[in-house]
């Protein structure tokens, strides 16, 4: 899964995305310092696995992934080519959400492309721009929709109706993801892969000296935008999170610990990109590895299998399930089937966040 890491010039972008992945992409204090997007993938913290490994001694880890992808920044005018935006939106059509950073701090030694500080001027000047582009997707799709409709064929006439509607919501300023439509009518909308249909996260940038503090007019702004569009925010300070990046482990807990904070803004973010998604983890275990595989929420045995290996699905018989914090408790895989607490499913059962699986094959 892709995630693109979006916002306006010198809002914070960079820093977070060299926090996430340790790749040190450029940062600096001028715009369009992106000018191709580098990519990294991130593990998606699971505690479930370092408890699963213990239990069986595993010699191998390995956590679920997402991929992020630092998008070159974007100014007014991208719609029409302005600034680097033919090449921000070629980029960000191909991912699968969106992690916008939103800059919510002040700094007179970081310029800011607008002049001033404001959240929601600088969300919407984003927003706008998607939505531009979105127009003329919609406007082409719809011409050609009325003329297929000439035909007689009412499907053309019907698709040209909720493209129509779907316009005039652009017109208004409104984004693809917060517009209704029937079950029906949404899968249609997916498919024209459309900029604003694509979820968001916030990532409200705040300073160092606002970790904790619960009084940031930028954040409250941020989160009412949000709440309105039905978007997640996620609230952290890109340069901390690079900080922690950069420390060992040692020096990480201290910091963290001197600084109150629980959990990273950056653990927290992949957390909530894995959930925007809907995608959940099923685990793994054995001495030789225990691994977190990624799959959608509401997949079936048979397809879950299919991630290990295209034979599994293909010669899938029955998955053998335990839950991770039952199977913890009994101590063994052995003890949890002695209890009865292993169950064989077959080819409807719909794999759980968090099932320890063993697929049962034959090819």
């Amino acid at each position: 899964m892709k995630l693109g890491v979006v916002g306006l010039p010198n809002v914070g972008k960079s820093t977070l995305f060299n926090a996430i992945t340790k790749a040190g992409a450029e940062s600096a204090n001028y715009p369009f310092c992106t000018i191709e997007p580098n990519v990294g993938i991130v593990a998606v913290p699971d505690e479930r696995l370092d408890k699963l490994a213990a239990l069986y001694n595993s010699k191998k880890i390995t956590p679920t992934t997402l991929e992020f992808v630092d998008i070159a920044g974007l100014v007014k005018g991208a719609s029409r080519g302005e600034g680097l935006g033919n090449k921000f939106l070629s980029h960000i059509r191909e991912v699968d959400a969106i992690v916008h950073v939103v800059r919510c701090f002040n700094d007179d030694n970081i310029t800011h492309v607008d002049g001033s500080v404001n959240p929601l001027r600088d969300i919407e000047t984003i927003n706008f721009e998607l939505i531009f582009a979105d127009m003329e997707s919609v406007s082409k799709r719809s011409a050609k929709a009325k003329t297929s409709a000439k035909s007689g064929d009412k499907k053309f006439n019907e698709e040209a109706k909720l493209l129509d509607r779907i316009s005039a919501e652009l017109e208004k300023g409104v984004s693809v993801r917060a517009m209704d439509f029937t079950d029906e009518e949404r899968e249609y909308v997916h498919s024209l892969f459309l900029l604003t249909d694509k979820p968001v996260i916030y990532a409200a940038n705040i300073a160092e000296s606002d970790i904790g503090q619960d009084d940031n007019p930028y954040v409250k702004a941020v989160k009412e935008y949000a709440a309105n569009e039905g978007a997640g925010v996620v609230v952290l300070s890109a340069k901390i999170e690079e900080d922690l990046a950069s420390m060992d482990d040692e020096d990480r807990d201290m910091f963290r610990e001197e600084y109150g904070i629980d959990e990273s803004g950056l653990d927290k973010l992949v957390k909530e990109c894995y959930s925007l998604l809907g995608l959940i983890s099923y685990l793994t275990a054995g001495e030789k590895e225990t691994r977190a595989w990624t799959i959608v929420k509401g997949t079936k045995a048979p397809q879950a299998a299919g991630k290990i290996h295209s034979d599994f699905e293909k010669g899938f018989i029955r998955a053998e399930i335990v839950d991770w914090q039952v199977l913890l408790e009994l101590g063994s895989y052995t003890a949890a089937k002695e209890k009865g607490k292993v169950r064989s499913e077959g080819k409807d059962y719909v794999i759980k966040d968090g099932d320890v699986v063993l697929f049962r094959f034959n090819v």
